[in-house]
């Protein structure tokens, strides 16, 4: 979905499948471009857009609010044949000339690097809002990385976890749990980490600390993609609520609540 000014930009195509967009908008000094990713159709979209409002107010500044960033998983590329998608849509956007590009919780840091005039958002007051909804005793961070992102925006004891992986395949084949191990008996836990799909990792993470007999899990994560109930995670036990924003989930179920950006 994308808004101009807070109005919802809607489109329809013509016969052949090309878009027909209208904009009627008055001259203003500035735009702000709300775009909250669902598919990679929008940025053509988002292109028109900026051409169509440079064009006809050339001297209008204009910034996008872009609290998903797509293609932030594809942050390196190790073989020949390995496409580098966030660097080519980073200069799409950088060729859109922005005066600011803000986005929330970016997966990496690769990401905000090659975007320009980029603000990245901390989700602090989102995980706040999950802490005081839940009341954890402790925190748990699936990885050392989202623990180095995420431990000084709460001031409470947490552990994190050290995935096995099988590297051929990409299969999780287990976790090791370290820091405040021995705090997770009979305590409540809020796993905090910064995206899912399927939700992979956080079924093992609640497994892994279900056997070391945690009573309650909850999970918190600023970007929820919709495929989550093509995971086992909704339909199992083990977590009892999800904390997410609006920044790409579209749907609803009852486990799920969503904070409004």
């Amino acid at each position: 979905m994308i808004r101009v000014n807070d109005v919802i930009i809607d489109s329809t195509n013509f016969p052949d499948g090309t878009l027909l967009m209208k904009l009627p908008f008055a001259i203003k000094p500035s735009y702000e471009i709300q775009w909250y990713y669902e598919n990679d159709a929008e940025l053509f979209k988002l292109i028109c857009i900026v051409r169509h409002l440079r064009e006809k107010y050339p001297s209008a500044g204009i910034d996008l609010i872009m609290p998903y960033l797509p293609n932030a998983r594809q942050d390196r590329v190790k073989n020949c044949e390995d496409v580098f998608t966030l660097k080519y849509f980073a200069d799409i956007i950088n060729y859109l000339d922005f005066n600011v590009v803000q986005v929330m919780d970016a997966h990496s840091n690769v990401s905000t690097a090659l975007i320009n005039h980029v603000i990245s958002c901390e989700p602090k007051a989102y995980i706040d809002k999950a802490i005081k909804s839940c009341s954890p005793d402790v925190l748990f961070f699936p990885d050392e990385g989202a623990m180095k992102r995420y431990s000084s925006m709460a001031v409470m004891e947490y552990a994190f976890g050290i995935k096995k992986r099988d590297w051929a395949t990409g299969q999780i084949q287990g976790l090791d749990v370290v820091g405040c191990v021995d705090r997770i008996k009979d305590s409540k836990i809020l796993i905090v980490d910064d995206i899912c799909s399927r939700g992979g990792t956080f079924y093992h993470s609640a497994k892994k600390l279900k056997e070391l007999g945690a009573k309650e899990i909850y999970l918190y994560i600023t970007h929820c993609e919709n495929t989550i109930f093509e995971g086992e995670l909704l339909t199992s036990d083990l977590i009892e609520r999800v904390y997410t924003t609006n920044s790409i989930f579209t749907k609803e179920h009852e486990k799920i609540e969503v904070f409004e950006l």
